[in-house]
């Protein structure tokens, strides 16, 4: 009786687990009557249980057909395994893993699917063939830009420094071979595979989502529309990323650490931007070396009028938009001492009590750090 017992455990445990999953399990005496004769189109997993790729793929495929669970009377997401039913295999020209096919629903032959193999890609090829549009779980969208052969074109060389890591879905260590070999994450931090990558990535997109000329990007550089851009930038490992200053094409290799303040640092340095661990700017936004060197004038004890006078001229000049502020700082100044202190109390008042879009939050970090560097002077200036 033991025995019997644990055929029918065996048995309801693989039910649950085909029953827990959105995606359809195909084999030979359902494939025709669920792709090719039900009269609704397809997409179709071609797989083997022992492929690396695969097993990347799974969870990002569960997720699409969850998202397109509500359409299962329109539309079919289903998977083959090609390993064990090898007949279905060769049926379709299945010489790889994993090998998507996209069926209308009207033709017994298959279309190859060769996008990437992201959640976003996939979603919109499902999509553009058929109309129906995922309903996924609220998730924060990704800050993250996932660059393909024509948006990578589109992308560098333009008005924007660009970073980019090249990653691969399977890549769960960074690998060369040969004596260029590097060592993992495991053993060296500098170094981290493309999956302890993501996050990190993620987080430093976010911190400069409101830079208008910076963009954190990804290349999926296994797919089918995205291969060609990293053989052109000789990419043979994973992740490699590539620094692409505005208006060039010529990339600079990234070699520094990969922790976000690294990362931060390296953009901040290449694009002159002044982002902090966290998103928010540091003390220094905002800070015209120019300009500071006319406000130490005046603590120096030249005549505010002089000074102020000096700072519109040089203003002028200057296309920094906060060049104005100053101006406007040293003309508060002029009308009567104290302004710098009363209004860096009031703008600080309004950053505390939080709840800012993040544009004006900028723009009151900026204007703080402005005024700052005139209460400094001038507490210099009593001091002498």
């Amino acid at each position: 009786m033991a025995p019997l017992n644990h055929v029918l455990l065996s048995s309801l445990a693989i039910l649950r687990a085909c029953a827990s999953s959105s995606v359809l399990d195909l084999i030979p005496s359902n494939f025709d009557k669920v792709v090719l004769d039900s009269g609704k189109p397809a997409l179709v997993e071609f797989f083997a249980p022992w492929c690396g790729h695969c097993k990347s793929l799974a969870p990002v495929y569960e997720e699409l057909a969850q998202n397109f669970g509500f359409a299962s009377d329109k539309l079919v997401i289903g998977k083959v395994d090609a390993d064990a039913h090898k007949d279905l295999g060769r049926q379709f020209g299945i010489q790889g893993f994993p090998t998507l096919k996209w069926f209308d629903g009207k033709s017994k032959t298959a279309e190859a699917y060769d996008g990437g193999r992201d959640l976003e890609s996939l979603s919109g090829f499902i999509t553009e063939k058929t109309g129906i549009r995922p309903k996924a779980k609220r998730t924060v969208p990704s800050a993250v830009e996932m660059l393909n052969d024509q948006t990578f074109k589109e992308q560098v060389g333009g008005d924007k420094d660009v970073l980019v890591a090249f990653t691969a879905p399977w890549c769960g260590r960074t690998s060369l071979s040969g004596a260029d070999a590097r060592v993992d994450s495991t053993t060296n931090p500098l170094y981290l595979d493309c999956k302890s990558l993501a996050p990190i990535w993620e987080t430093v997109a976010k911190d400069f989502a409101a830079e208008p000329n910076v963009l954190i990007a990804k290349v999926d550089a296994e797919a089918e529309n995205a291969k060609s851009t990293a053989q052109n930038q000789g990419v043979k490992s994973y992740p490699t990323i590539k620094y692409f200053p505005r208006g060039c094409t010529t990339p600079e290799s990234y070699e520094g650490g990969r922790s976000e303040k690294d990362f931060l640092e390296f953009m901040n340095e290449k694009a002159g931007t002044h982002r902090a661990v966290g998103g928010g700017l540091d003390v220094r936004a905002g800070i015209i070396p120019s300009l500071d060197a006319i406000v130490a004038k005046m603590a120096a004890g030249g005549s505010i009028v002089s000074v102020s006078e000096e700072a519109t001229k040089a203003a002028k000049g200057l296309k920094d938009k906060y060049a104005e502020y100053y101006v406007k700082v040293f003309e508060k100044l002029g009308k009567g001492q104290g302004y710098a202190e009363k209004e860096l109390a009031r703008l600080e008042g309004i950053i505390k009590k939080g709840g800012l879009a993040p544009e004006k939050l900028d723009d009151l970090v900026t204007r703080s750090n402005i005024l700052r560097t005139f209460t400094a002077k001038s507490q210099a200036k009593d001091e002498l």
